[in-house]
């Protein structure tokens, strides 16, 4: 508010309202059902704070067999365990050169100091299993990546997570399909 005075009034200070910028826009809020099943929280607990995602783009290819998620900092390549090895194997398969010849193609011209290299598997079978054979078959994509890429100060670290972390509904072959695969991660440009 500002206080003017008028000509030819004495000189009286009169009161005039600025105009107040507008408020940012706020989408009206989604309805929610209060009644809803998965938006029970247990008596006590409380939300956690809303935090922005830094993903920029998420993408598959249009036979499903490989995905890349990327954000601000990292690449994450996801490449279908049925591409790259048969059944209850851990040996590459003809079909998983292309793809381990694709993934270090970009790690490349990324330069990382570190890839990380996750295996997982379906929940058929025992845990122990799977989680051997998750290793094993992250091992073997380290192991082909390295012979590609060469000597490098680049370290890798393999992991087999078995079925913990999935994608997907693993009560469906689709989803267990999902499942099984190899996650390759490594930071954007040069080093960490």
């Amino acid at each position: 508010m500002c206080l003017t005075t008028l000509p030819g009034l004495n000189h009286t200070p009169v009161a005039r309202a600025e105009p107040s910028p507008s408020p940012p826009y706020q989408p009206p809020p989604v309805p929610v059902d209060p009644n809803a099943e998965v938006l029970e929280l247990k008596k006590g607990a409380q939300l956690a704070p809303p935090v922005v995602v830094d993903i920029l783009s998420v993408s598959t290819d249009l036979s499903g067999d490989s995905g890349r998620e990327e954000s601000n900092d990292n690449i994450k390549l996801t490449l279908q365990s049925e591409v790259l090895f048969a059944k209850d194997s851990a040996n590459l398969g003809a079909r998983a050169d292309a793809r381990i010849t694709e993934a270090a193609r970009e790690i490349g011209q990324n330069s990382p100091r570190k890839i990380t290299i996750h295996g997982f598997t379906d929940n058929l079978g025992t845990y122990a299993h799977g989680k051997a054979l998750s290793t094993r078959r992250a091992e073997a994509v380290r192991k082909a990546l390295a012979a590609q890429l060469g000597t490098s100060a680049t370290s890798y670290e393999t992991v087999g997570k078995s079925e913990d972390d999935p994608v997907a509904d693993n009560s469906t072959e689709e989803g267990r399909k999902k499942n099984r695969r190899v996650e390759i991660s490594f930071a954007r440009g040069a080093g960490e």
